[in-house]
């Protein structure tokens, strides 16, 4: 009989996207030892949009990652929004406590670049390991994890103390856990496509579409909102995402909605031939607002993706889990330091008391915001009266990208700082 191999840590990482080699290289930096573990082999491709907001900068700076355009990341100044007949552009906010400038690259190799550095401050990073489910201890504690590694899928057994869970929207750790998501919280869903576009691609601002128009349908309205992401390489990221707080939602085709809405572009763009596609359509959903909690259970820390953190207001979700993965981090290196037991369980319940202070009166205020878009008529009344006036609009860029100073500040960042107190949290 053969004996599966058992490997042993003082913590595994289940997930090398963004979340789970941020959090591998936060804990081997603090001189854990750390098995990372993804299932697929780099590079790999992921549905994103490909923007990176200064709320992700800000990680990757903390992270020691060099964003010089030199080293294929393409700037930018802020965000372009469209609507209402109104075309705006609004800079990234001057703020003490996150760069001025955003970022685009692919997920094919920005996840890459993650997990080699990560890897490069100690980690082992371990391809081709499918997480199969938890390894529980006689009091249902998980102690580890099984995985099925490699083409012919042999099965291993990896052990640690804690286990960090940043396997993405699948979340099969939590759900093999009994986690299911809260149906109660947003949900979005998003498709995205890669188009050769020589006059769009270099583009300096992210570009945010408030309303997408049918060609086929006569310059009808569609529901959810749109973007185009130049990628400085030849190519742009185009996509579009819907709510479940829309009427539209499970019943419409967003592939052929994204064409449709492409066909009104302008031919010089390129995005309305198909000869310039450069890959498929591809889909993903977007677990919003805390959907699925808790986030620390029996020895499993949820990070990013998998603890639904992505942030109601603009769908973005890779700075928080970043930002999870950190924290999480942080919380992990003070638990090991105390015994097993009640005391070190006391500091692992501060991880998602912590994640409640930081971003729950934040998410409940993006959970009323989706409910609000989700009204078409309510849209069509906020892009033709807000869009017009920049000083509104530089408020809602704050807000719905969580850019404020926490300390000090303008009059803006004191009223988002203080509705974010005041809501209830999610």
């Amino acid at each position: 009989m053969v004996v599966a191999e058992t490997r042993e840590a003082d913590v595994v990482v289940v997930g090398a996207g963004p979340g789970g080699s941020s959090a591998a290289y936060h804990l081997t930096r603090h001189g854990l030892t750390v098995l990372l573990l993804e299932k697929t082999e780099f590079p790999r491709e992921k549905v994103c949009g490909d923007g990176l907001t200064p709320r992700a900068v800000r990680q990757l700076v903390r992270m020691g990652i060099g964003t010089d355009p030199a080293d294929g990341w393409l700037h930018n100044k802020g965000l372009r929004i469209l609507g209402g007949g109104v075309r705006m552009e609004l800079d990234w906010p001057d703020l003490a406590s996150f760069p001025d400038y955003g970022l685009t690259r692919t997920r094919l190799d920005f996840d890459q670049l993650l997990a080699l550095h990560a890897k490069g401050a100690g980690a082992e990073l371990l391809t081709g390991h499918n997480v199969t489910g938890p390894v529980l201890d006689d009091a249902g504690r998980v102690v580890g994890v099984t995985a099925a590694v490699g083409p012919g899928k042999e099965p291993r057994t990896f052990r640690a103390p804690l286990v960090l869970a940043a396997d993405g929207v699948s979340a099969r750790l939590a759900l093999a856990l009994g986690m299911a998501k809260r149906e109660d919280r947003p949900i979005g869903v998003a498709v995205r496509r890669y188009y050769r576009s020589p006059t769009r691609h270099d583009d300096d601002y992210l570009e945010s579409w408030l309303e997408l128009r049918s060609k086929e349908a006569g310059d009808k309205l569609l529901p959810g909102y749109g973007w185009i992401f130049g990628l400085g390489d030849g190519r742009v990221n185009v996509g579009l995402g819907v709510l479940n707080s829309s009427a539209a939602w499970g019943r419409t085709n967003f592939r052929a909605m994204l064409t449709d809405w492409l066909a009104t572009t302008p031919p010089d763009w390129g995005m309305n031939d198909e000869a310039n596609a450069a890959g498929p359509i591809l889909g993903a959903a977007l677990p919003m607002g805390f959907n699925r909690v808790p986030h620390y259970t029996r020895g499993v820390l949820l990070v990013g993706d998998s603890g639904g953190m992505v942030n109601p207001f603009n769908g973005e979700g890779i700075a928080y889990a970043m930002e999870s993965a950190e924290l999480a981090a942080e919380t992990v290196v003070q638990a090991l330091a105390r015994p097993a037991g009640p005391a070190r369980e006391r500091v692992l319940q501060g991880y998602p008391a912590e994640l409640k202070a930081r971003y729950g009166g934040y998410y409940r205020l993006g959970h009323w915001f989706v409910k609000l878009i989700g009204n078409p008529q309510l849209m069509r009344i906020g892009t033709r009266h807000a869009l017009p006036h920049p000083v509104l609009m530089r408020f809602v860029l704050k807000l719905m990208a969580n850019l404020t100073d926490p300390r000090g500040g303008d009059a803006m960042d004191r009223i988002i700082n203080g509705l974010s107190r005041l809501a209830p949290a999610a």
